[in-house]
């Protein structure tokens, strides 16, 4: 089953629903005036008052998606624990991805809110230094639409897939690409500060980084799909260094709803903001039931949900997360020729992972002996399967 995030909703900023007067759950104000506290922005107003020209500056709104979110996920699941126990994977889209990394125990819910505290200041002010904007593409020939993007100097900002990319640029850029469009496809002008997910946003970019290399980060205990491109990433550090790149990379959720299907996920938790991501896995990922999780009335559904779908003990929560390394993608497996009992030095690669587009190095986030290979070479893998268990010691590189 798979969790994820939302980003702003596509045709502009609004109110989170978790934040509104209908969210009166014991304990749950309480929660969020914490959160509010470690970031600096009163999510109580903002979520239930503002209007949404007040919450389309991208230094209030990115603090309020993800504080809800991460309230809205201990609504759901009051004992965190037992989510690693039924949820088998989770992804966040954007802004999102920080709330899903907290989710999957990377970072603590303060380390989240800082973090995005200062994502969306530096996004703030990279988007002030020149006239940017982004615009959904949806419909027209998928080939023809891309083409038509890096004609006009513009970048794929996310490929959200079913039909659907967001281009980033200049608003001259923007005007151009609206006056030829494609053949059958719209132009959608979103009401976002700037130019997301480009090399705008490389200042932001630049400040995370340092903040970054301060930050204590755990291995994910689910599996944690990422948005650069959808593979499944393990090692806390990574998870932390793709967050900061991500802020000038592209979004490339399309990878992350193929990752799902290899996954065989077959149901999907939006938390609030919820209903974005919802309608896209619907178009592509027919079969799979969704939920969006809107309001406290959603709450009984979700955990239905969760029974009928959830795992049983999660292949990452069976043993402690530091001692495997997974495969970050669904293919045919290649192993190095290390007995049990080899040394693997911090940063090794231990592994490859060939799929129909790339190949992957499975590389190991700490230095170890091999206790055991879980896998023979040749095997077929999926996203986030154990490849190797590793004795925890520390190995000279």
């Amino acid at each position: 089953m798979g969790c994820s995030s939302s980003p702003a909703p596509a045709r502009g900023p609004r109110r989170p629903a978790s934040c509104g007067r209908g969210w009166s759950l014991p304990g749950f104000e309480d929660r969020l005036r914490w959160l509010s506290a470690v970031a600096d922005v009163d999510l109580v107003q903002h979520g239930t008052e503002s209007d949404a020209e007040t919450i389309r500056d991208t230094a209030i709104a990115q603090p309020l998606i993800v504080g809800t979110g991460l309230v809205s996920l201990l609504a759901l699941f009051p004992h965190p624990a037992e989510a690693f126990r039924q949820i088998g994977g989770g992804a966040g889209h954007s802004v999102g991805e920080i709330t899903a990394a907290a989710g999957a125990g990377v970072l603590s819910a303060e380390q989240a809110m800082v973090f995005v505290r200062e994502r969306g200041k530096g996004m703030a002010a990279a988007s002030a230094v020149t006239p940017t904007g982004m615009s959904a593409v949806v419909g027209g020939d998928a080939d023809e639409v891309t083409a038509a993007i890096a004609g006009h100097g513009l970048v794929a900002a996310n490929v959200n897939g079913a039909g659907q990319v967001v281009a980033a640029g200049t608003l001259e850029q923007a005007r151009r690409a609206a006056r030829r469009r494609p053949a059958k496809a719209r132009v959608i002008p979103l009401q976002v500060a700037g130019a997301f997910h480009t090399a705008h946003m490389e200042p932001a970019v630049q400040g995370l980084a340092r903040y970054a290399r301060a930050m204590t980060t755990h291995d994910a205990r689910s599996r944690l799909i990422s948005n650069r491109d959808g593979t499944v990433v393990h090692d806390g550090r990574v998870v932390l260094r793709r967050l900061v790149d991500q802020v000038s990379s592209p979004v490339r959720w399309d990878l992350c709803m193929e990752t799902m299907r290899d996954l065989g996920v077959t149901g999907v938790i939006e938390i609030p903001p919820a209903g974005t991501l919802t309608n896209l896995v619907k178009r592509a990922l027919p079969g799979v039931e969704t939920l969006a999780l809107k309001t406290p009335d959603d709450l009984e559904a979700a955990r239905d949900l969760i029974a009928r779908h959830g795992q049983t003990g999660g292949a990452l929560s069976q043993s402690p997360t530091w001692r495997l390394v997974v495969a970050p993608a669904k293919g045919t497996v290649h192993v190095t020729d290390r007995e049990a009992g080899a040394q693997v030095g911090s940063g090794e690669t231990v592994a490859t992972v060939a799929t129909l587009r790339d190949s992957y190095d499975v590389v190991a986030p700490h230095g170890g002996r091999v206790v055991e290979w879980l896998v023979e070479d040749g095997d077929p893998v999926a996203p986030g399967q154990p490849i190797v268990r590793l004795h925890p010691e520390e190995v000279p590189a």
